[in-house]
């Protein structure tokens, strides 16, 4: 069978973390069935890895040309596998794929997570007698055996299936679009795309993972609803993108709304293009002082390639609500439901520090990421942060909506020079002393400037800063983003 994804990008790591990807110069039966155990564990929840055959690594890069595995090997190899397989228990097959690299055959085992985990492995299944199983996990890009803690978690996984991988017994492998899945694989330049022309579409499914069964009853799983069908809220009436613009402001009677419908990774597409479009402005910034002239941006594309794809990605299906993005004179508002897991903490998205242990939609990450429309593990939110400081806009806002998680915002302040405001516009102006007046005019010239600069500037102490700054974000007139190195900003009337 051939993989899913183009050999020539797992060797290069590029659409998988190194992490999920053993290279293993030939045919070592008791470690890589260990790793194949661990790898059906899965117990991060990241969709699991792969182990190829006929490669050699060197610091965890594939050494090229590949080592290779000799002809009248691979069957031999194939036939010695799938009996090493039974061993594990309960059973587990990964899926097989004999490929060409470089003018020699490999061996590629794609392991996803297995339905039936935790498994457990001998240690030596080559041993004749005496075998001590255990349970694997990966650690890093380790396969070991789980401590005391470890192992009563994984032994908390057994019912704990990611809602993409469940199997959804209200649709139809019928209900999934053939030429869907055969565009992705074309996409991806899979090597099973030529393979499938001649399939039917219960074959591609399997091939593809995205249904089991027996024949009889064989559905199809969430993954493929949300990716390969044609409408997919048919099955999950809230999953759509919504864009809605204010351009006079929320509480304004005029508004405009856009509603991006199809496959998830479609409607990705359709709603960045059209942010891209008719959201995003660009300006050059001419200066007397320097022959360059920088072109600044309302909103840095890189960053709604960051934060948009991840609320697809870590939303809940099951919610009805949609992804919704507000545009707003000053801020853009992207919404996900039901929140972000609960082991991220508010704390972390302030010091940009993010990673998650598990995954709620594991099996859409890694198509997405096939895809090129996201990123590695953990990359998002710095990637987000660096768009927006190299573009001299100030950092998102995030609101994890402690404790009860019901949903996750991140707001994305406008570059300061396409606000058409004036500070008489910022929320309870009327009520502001003289001295806080002049306050919000050092931060509408400069966002970035400090308590001691202000001190300077007014002539005052440092406490009467302090008290005003504190009254002043009281009224909701300003708030801070970030502590040192932070940015001020603004919060105009609507």
């Amino acid at each position: 069978m051939a993989l899913l994804i183009n050999i020539q990008d797992l060797l290069n790591q590029n659409k998988v973390e190194g992490e999920r990807i053993e290279f293993k110069k030939g045919w070592n039966p008791d470690a890589i069935m260990r790793t194949v155990c661990a790898f059906a564990n899965d117990f991060e929840n990241t969709g699991s890895g792969y182990v190829l055959i006929g490669v050699d690594e060197e610091d965890g890069v594939a050494v090229r040309p590949v080592e290779g595995v000799q002809l009248n090997q691979i069957d031999k190899i194939q036939q010695e596998l799938l009996g090493y397989c039974n061993q594990i228990q309960p059973s587990y097959f990964p899926k097989i794929s004999v490929e060409e690299v470089d003018g020699k055959k490999l061996i590629a085992l794609s392991i996803p997570a297995g339905s039936n985990r935790p498994y457990k492995v001998p240690d030596s299944v080559t041993s004749k007698k005496n075998k001590v199983y255990n349970y694997r996990i990966r650690w890093g890009s380790n396969s070991i055996v789980p401590n005391e803690e470890q192992e009563t978690e994984l032994l908390q996984l057994t019912a704990n299936v990611p809602f993409d991988d469940r199997l959804n017994q209200n649709a139809s492998v019928k209900d999934l679009d053939f030429g869907l899945m055969r565009q992705h694989l074309s996409e991806t330049g899979s090597r099973l795309f030529d393979d499938s022309a001649g399939m039917s579409i219960e074959e591609l499914a399997e091939k593809m993972n995205l249904s089991a069964g027996a024949d009889e009853h064989l559905f199809p799983k969430n993954v493929g609803l949300l990716m390969f069908s044609a409408d997919p809220t048919n099955f999950f009436k809230s999953a759509h993108i919504d864009i809605v613009e204010f351009p006079d402001g929320e509480g304004a009677a005029t508004f405009s709304e856009q509603v991006f419908s199809g496959s998830i990774q479609q409607q990705l597409r359709d709603a960045l293009a059209y942010l891209k479009i008719n959201v995003v402005k660009s300006k050059v910034m001419k200066s007397a002082d320097s022959a360059k002239a920088p072109t600044i941006y309302s909103y840095p594309f890189a960053a709604l390639e960051e934060v948009l794809p991840n609320a697809v990605y870590h939303r809940n299906y099951e919610e009805s609500e949609p992804v919704e993005i507000r545009v707003l004179q000053d801020r853009m508002i992207i919404t996900s439901y039901n929140g972000a897991d609960p082991s991220l903490k508010q704390r972390d998205f302030d010091a940009g520090t993010i990673r998650a242990r598990r995954y709620r939609n594991r099996r859409v990450g890694e198509f997405l990421k096939e895809l090129d429309l996201t990123e590695g593990r953990g990359t998002g939110i710095p990637r987000l942060q660096k768009a927006l400081k190299d573009n001299g806009s100030p950092p998102a806002v995030f609101d994890v909506d402690d404790p009860e998680r019901r949903y996750f915002v991140v707001e994305i302040p406008i570059h300061p020079e396409f606000l058409m405001r004036s500070v008489d516009a910022a929320i309870a102006f009327d009520r502001l002393t003289k001295r806080q007046h002049h306050i919000l005019e050092l931060l509408f010239d400069n966002d970035m400037i400090t308590y001691p600069e202000m001190v300077k500037k007014l002539a005052v102490s440092s406490t009467t800063i302090q008290k005003d700054t504190d009254a002043m974000k009281e009224l909701g007139t300003i708030s801070r983003a970030g502590t040192k190195g932070g940015t001020w900003l603004i919060h105009y009337q609507e």
